[in-house]
């Protein structure tokens, strides 16, 4: 824990130092006022520990201690990091001492950790996790030139679970809030007029909680301690807090650092509509669900045409039926993984590297995950780490990201590309694209997940996917398009469709394609194109085909989809910053995948139990999105015809609504 805190502090400072070098506004030596309002974001690594008893009606009283720390795990995304969120007041005196009150939520992501006891029938395992924890604190520091350190303490809770039950057997599970003590020392550095960096640690200490498993009649009596490092920022408001909340924060952005952050909230309801019945995978009617969450986009340039990011995000909530039940889903915003208690995951951690090769010198605006600079028409760009293959390949300027425009899965990406992807739909690998005046050709090799569609990458990056894809830009009648060709073809076990119903038909059980995979490949190809009409007025287009024989690995239950939508601005009815949407999307499947699921088979998204009148699954989505001060929101309506391509359900109509804000 000590040797984690101490590489947060050098990096921090070796960070800030740079940054106030650069940015040429506030310097060690330059006094601040620390006077005001504040809100910011933490990233944390937590070390806990926890001593408990076991008592229970015919079982000798156990006892023992669980050690809540977890290493990070890269392929699985897990470790004992957190998130969290905070704000708070400061008051300086004339003698630059400084106090003040803060509140802060920390999202962990794993900090759990399992004990093996003795129960009335055998071993049973002993499960402790924090999932939420948070403090109310005061802080007294002294404030030298621009920087301030302090002292801090006060009350803390935490939101925790534990479960209980035999070895590899449904547990009892019991949630409880424990209250408890903090205190700790920190360093807080102004970077600009309204930007610090802080860094702290902090100890908290919770006495001895008794809890009790319904099922079981156990009595569980157990205390916690955390050790916590944090490296964070702030945004003070100062004299102009009233007009950062309506306009909003502005982000940091010097020549070697810029910080960005978004949140989005979006919510979806499901009307009633016809369901004679219901399986494991199928859209359920008349419910609503929501998602949200918060993203922080940091990025280093360590010269130039280099850029490192890592964009640590906040994610909670579920899809529609736990993201099933329609192959073109309705929400890009959920993903495969939901949790009712917000979580902390870390998507995005790349390089990417600029060569400049000639032509045109273009000016680049910053903006997320992207420095502010300049580039050549000619060029190559590399790009090395864990991103999203969609983040270079499929792209479209009207369809394309799901927390600004269209929502659908199958409208924002081509339905049949299947790229390699984990849950949330991020994975390792590295893509070249090489711009040669009008043509752009990329190329990239990515890792699959382990098992597919699961939680975790291949370690071992023998299941492999390669893309492909040729674009070409140009002009009719001066307005701006493109059309792109993109190919996929992946290397993994995977099975096949048929041998799964075949297998099905013997055994007189629903195909399951996990009994049948074998080591083999997967192909498809995509056709994606974006037309400039007027100023206001573009036009889309995406259509592909994907090998029907093998079940989906990573993305949706799609062999064939075409797509087509527009986008229009609202300045033809004096209202310049809306706009409008509507696409329509067909997607169809193999006569192997109708067969699979007909015999009880479940896919990635869809899965009624039966399948005996197919049908295409044919979607309309539009949607409408306007600026309330510093937010954006937007309305939305889909209408989804034989969800699952299955005629004998719906059609549904889904409604949402979407909440945003960037900095």
């Amino acid at each position: 824990m000590r040797k984690a805190f101490l590489a947060m502090v050098l990096a921090a400072s070796s960070a800030v130092e740079g940054q106030s070098a650069d940015l040429g506004k506030v310097s060690a030596n330059t006094p601040v006022d620390w006077t005001g309002p504040f809100v910011g974001s933490h990233f944390a690594y937590a070390s806990g520990h926890s001593n408990f008893s076991l008592v229970g009606p015919g079982m000798p009283p156990s006892s023992g201690a669980i050690d809540l720390t977890n290493p990070i795990d890269a392929f699985k995304g897990t470790g004992s990091y957190a998130l969290g969120l905070g704000g708070g007041y400061n008051y300086m005196l004339p003698s630059r001492m400084v106090v003040g009150l803060e509140a802060d939520i920390s999202f962990p992501n794993t900090v759990s950790g399992i004990a093996t006891t003795t129960g009335v029938q055998g071993s049973q395992t002993l499960t402790q996790t924090v999932l939420t924890s948070g403090t109310l604190r005061a802080r007294v520091g002294y404030a030298p030139g621009s920087w301030l350190f302090y002292a801090t303490g006060g009350l803390a809770w935490s939101y925790d679970e534990a479960q209980l039950g035999p070895v590899d057997a449904p547990e009892d599970t019991t949630k409880t809030t424990r209250l408890g003590t903090v205190w700790g020392v920190g360093a807080e550095l102004a970077l600009s007029n309204n930007w610090s960096a802080r860094f702290e640690y902090l100890s908290t200490n919770f006495g001895g909680k008794e809890i009790g498993f319904g099922g079981t009649a156990q009595r569980l009596s157990s205390d916690l301690a955390v050790q916590t490092a944090r490296l964070g920022v702030n945004y003070r408001f100062g004299k102009e807090g009233q007009r950062g909340l309506q306009d909003g924060l502005t982000p940091f952005e010097t020549d070697r650092f810029a910080l960005h952050g978004q949140t989005t909230y979006l919510q979806q309801y499901a009307a009633p509509f016809r369901s004679p019945y219901i399986g494991t995978n199928s859209l359920i009617p008349n419910q609503t669900r929501q998602t949200w969450d918060v993203t922080l986009y940091a990025g280093f340039r360590p010269w130039s045409g280099g850029e490192v990011w890592i964009n640590p995000e906040i994610d909670q909530g579920f899809g529609l039926s736990s993201t099933v039940g329609v192959a073109g889903f309705p929400s890009g915003e959920a993903y495969k993984v939901g949790a009712a208690v917000p979580y902390a995951r870390i998507p995005r951690a790349f390089f990417r590297q600029t060569f400049d090769l000639g032509g045109e010198t273009k000016k680049i605006d910053a903006d997320i995950n992207q420095f502010a600079g300049s580039q050549t028409s000619d060029r190559l760009i590399l790009t090395l780490g864990k991103f999203a293959v969609t983040d270079v390949f499929d792209t479209n300027k009207y369809a394309h990201d799901p927390r600004k425009d269209f929502m659908n899965w199958s409208v924002v990406d081509t339905g049949t590309f299947d790229y390699a992807a984990d849950a949330w739909g991020f994975t390792y690998g590295a893509a070249v694209e090489w711009y040669k005046g009008d043509w752009t050709f990329r190329g990239g090799i990515f890792d699959l997940s382990r098992v597919p569609n699961s939680t975790e990458l291949d370690p071992s990056f023998s299941q492999f996917q390669w893309v492909g894809e040729i674009e070409h830009r140009h002009e009719i009648w001066g307005k701006k398009g493109k059309v792109a060709v993109t190919a996929f073809l992946s290397r993994g076990r995977m099975g096949r469709l048929d041998e799964a119903v075949t297998l099905a038909r013997a055994t007189g059980m629903p195909a399951d394609v996990a009994l049948v995979r074998r080591y083999q490949s997967r192909a498809g190809i995509g056709v994606n194109l974006e037309q400039e009409i007027t100023a206001d007025l573009g036009v889309f287009a995406r259509a592909g085909l994907a090998d029907g024989s093998k079940e989906a690995y990573e993305f949706s239950d799609i062999d064939s989809t075409f797509a087509a939508g527009l986008s229009l601005t609202g300045s033809s009815w004096n209202r310049p910053n809306d706009t409008f949407g509507l696409a329509g999307v067909v997607n169809g499947i193999s006569s192997a995948r109708q067969a699979y699921l007909d015999a009880g088979g479940l896919g990635i998204l869809v899965g009624d139990g039966r399948l005996p009148n197919a049908g295409l699954e044919k979607i309309i989505e539009t949607y409408y999105s306007l600026p309330i001060w510093s937010w954006r929101a937007t309305l939305n309506y889909q209408l989804v015809t034989n969800p699952a391509y299955n005629r004998d359900r719906g059609p549904a109509s889904i409604f949402g609504i979407r909440m945003r804000t960037q900095f």
